[in-house]
Order: C-alpha cells, then structure tokens, then sequence
C-alpha cells in the first residue's frame, strides 16, 4: 500500500529559537513580510518579540492583527488585501491555530486566486500552486497547524466550520519556541494541550494509522500525559516537551486524518464559538468510549502511554476502559468545562449538531462508523 507523508521543508525547536527568523528571511531572498497575528498577541507583547527581530535587522514588514477566534471567511478576505496591498512576499504567522489558518487561507488564495470566495477551499481542492512562503511561529501547544496541510475556516453566514486539506499549504518552515507560548493564560494552556492530544489519539486510531504515523503518535501521547498538568502550571521544561510533542502529533496527524472528535468539535465552534480545544477535552472520552470496540489493541498501548500499571497484561476490556478513564482523569484534573452546556450548548440544538458533524470531512476518518443518531446520542451523553 502507498504511503504519504509531508512535512516542512525546514523546523527550528528550542527556547529561544525564534531569533533564527530574521536571517531565515534574509537567506531565502524575501523582501518583504506580512506579520499575520492577533490583536491580543499584539497588545501583550508577544508578536512583538518577533516584530522587535525584523525591526533590528532591518528586514521590512507590516501587521496584519485582525483575526478573530474561530477565523471567519472575513479575515480571510481583509488579511488577502492587507497582503496585496504591502507588496509581500512572505507571510509570518504568529499565534496559535487562529493566525495559523487565516495565514494557511491567505497564502493559498494569493496564489491561487480562483478560490477567492474560500467556500470552494472546503475539503480537497485542487490548487495548481503552492501558498505564498509561510514562516509559522505557534504560540500555543496545540494545534501544530505549523506542521499540517489543513487548516479550519468558519462560514459564519451558514453557521458552519470547513477543514480545507492542500498539500501546498504548508509552511515553508516552523519555529517552536517555547517561549513564545510561556506567558499563555493558563486556560488556554490546558485547552491547547487536550486538543494536542485529542490530534495524538484520534490519529493514532483512525482508519488511516499505520508504522509511521504511529510513532509519531505513540510520543506525542506519552509525552503530553507526562508534562501537560506541569506545563499548564507553568514550568518551563514541561512547557517545552509540551511545545514538542504538539508538533509531534501533527506530523501524524497531517498525514493520515483525525476522526469523530475533530468532527463533534468544530460545530460547537461554529455554533457557540467553542474553543476548540475544551470542546475537545469535553469529547475525547465519550467518543473513545464509542470507538473502543473497534480499535483493536490499540487503547492497551493508550493506557501504557499514560503510565496505567500491568495495561499490557491486563484484558483487553480493562485496559479500554483504563484509557478512557486516564483521558478522563486528565481533563477533570486540568478543569477543563464537563458539559456542553458549559460551552452554550442546548437540547434543541443537537439535531443540527449531530447532521453538521455526520458531514465534517473528519467523521470519515474514524475508526467507527457512526450515524447522525448516534453522534446526537454522544453529545446527548456529555450536554
């Protein structure tokens, strides 16, 4: 069987790592950047850690902060004219899976401008070039959207959330500092890291999972159940292993899908303006409980993962169950919202919920099959 795998061509890891920026710049001929971030990272300072860079070396830039939460086709559409309109000819996305996308979304539609109404981008679209270069520089353990060939955009009209997935849209290169992501408000420390490792699980039990890609996430899962309570807290060196293993997941994840969390999440997003990541960690263990019966051995190796005493010896049954509960036990202890009635949610709602989920490009990828009946039974089960 054929397999693929892509990554960015180029990736710096480490505290610290960002100040490569500008003489990575500078080595590939650019001549002019958008910094595409968010006016919260704008006004706390962190954007201007890398601006501050650019500004020493003399490389020329403009910002472009309007992005929201959830990007709308609207962001889209003014950071495409911000970026006509500087005359660049690189994007620098600073920020976690928000800028990420947005900056994804720009760069592919600049250079392939039959897809300007970003609608036709939803699912696989054959794009004939690669996106404007993209330097990405997350500033949450998270998402990896640096890593991946998708990326998110909500309609906000039809009350919907696409995953557009393009092999050209890639970034160019990838900075992981974990020093970008330090001053990060706790809550979004712990969002950030379910949905990490929500990537890590369901891509290691989704239907596309094999050698490779299980490595990757085998990894990315021991080492999040390891560092994420500390990292949440605040130590440095967690923080970094944390900023490593999302990457990590999304090196699987990218290549090989996610599945009916992804599917369940985005939704409530499009709906409620969830954060993707607590909508995640409301989820992960209700749908692992769904899928147990169809993952084979695979949630024996979950609970090894997690640190689960005898998970290799014990029967199969009990491990499932260890794993469930150790993801569980993660999200209670982190705080993360329980409900869906935390995140807006309602009972009139999970109709609509369950048939937009059933339709998410991500519900093909997991490892059990569910009607529209029973994703609304699984939201029901955690509302």
């Amino acid at each position: 069987m054929v397999q693929r795998m892509i990554w960015n061509q180029t990736a710096y890891f480490g505290a610290g790592c960002v100040s490569v920026v500008p003489d990575e710049l500078a080595r590939r001929g650019f001549a002019k950047a958008i910094v595409v971030t968010d006016q919260v990272l704008l006004d706390t300072g962190v954007t201007t850690r890398v601006t501050d860079l650019l500004d020493a070396a003399g490389f020329p830039y403009e910002v472009f902060s309007d992005v929201a939460p959830n990007p709308p086709i609207a962001n889209v559409l003014a950071g495409l004219e911000a970026f006509r309109s500087a005359g660049a000819d690189v994007l620098v996305a600073v920020g976690g899976g928000s800028p990420q996308d947005t900056c994804k979304a720009v760069g592919i539609i600049a250079a392939d401008p039959e897809f300007a109404d970003v609608r036709s981008r939803e699912g696989v679209a054959e794009t004939k070039n690669h996106a404007v270069p993209i330097i990405a520089i997350p500033t949450t353990a998270g998402t990896a959207s640096e890593t991946t060939i998708d990326y998110v955009i909500t309609d906000t009209e039809r009350q919907r959330k696409f995953v557009c997935v393009d092999p050209h849209d890639i970034p160019v290169m990838a900075v992981v500092d974990s020093e970008m992501m330090a001053s990060a408000p706790r809550s979004l420390k712990v969002a950030t890291g379910l949905d990490a490792l929500t990537h890590a699980i369901e891509g290691y039990t989704t239907a596309g999972a094999w050698e490779l890609s299980d490595l990757f996430h085998l990894k990315a899962i021991q080492t999040i159940a390891a560092s994420l309570r500390q990292a949440a807290e605040g130590d440095a060196e967690a923080m970094e292993r944390m900023a490593l293993a999302q990457y990590v997941a999304g090196m699987g994840y990218s290549n090989v899908g996610l599945g009916l969390v992804h599917a369940m999440a985005h939704p409530l997003g499009a709906f409620y303006g969830a954060p993707h990541g607590v909508a995640n960690g409301i989820l992960l263990a209700a749908v692992m409980a769904y899928n147990a019966p169809s993952t084979g051995e695979r949630f024996r190796d979950i609970a090894a993962a997690f640190g689960v005493e005898d998970a290799m010896t014990m029967p199969l049954e009990g491990a499932r169950a260890a794993a469930v509960e150790a993801v569980a036990a993660l999200a209670r202890d982190l705080g993360n919202p329980a409900t869906l009635r935390e995140v807006g949610a309602s009972e009139a709602d999970l109709p609509a919920l369950a048939q937009a989920a059933f339709d998410d490009v991500c519900a093909g990828g997991n490892p059990r099959p569910a009607t529209v009946a029973e994703i609304e039974e699984l939201y029901r089960s955690v509302l």
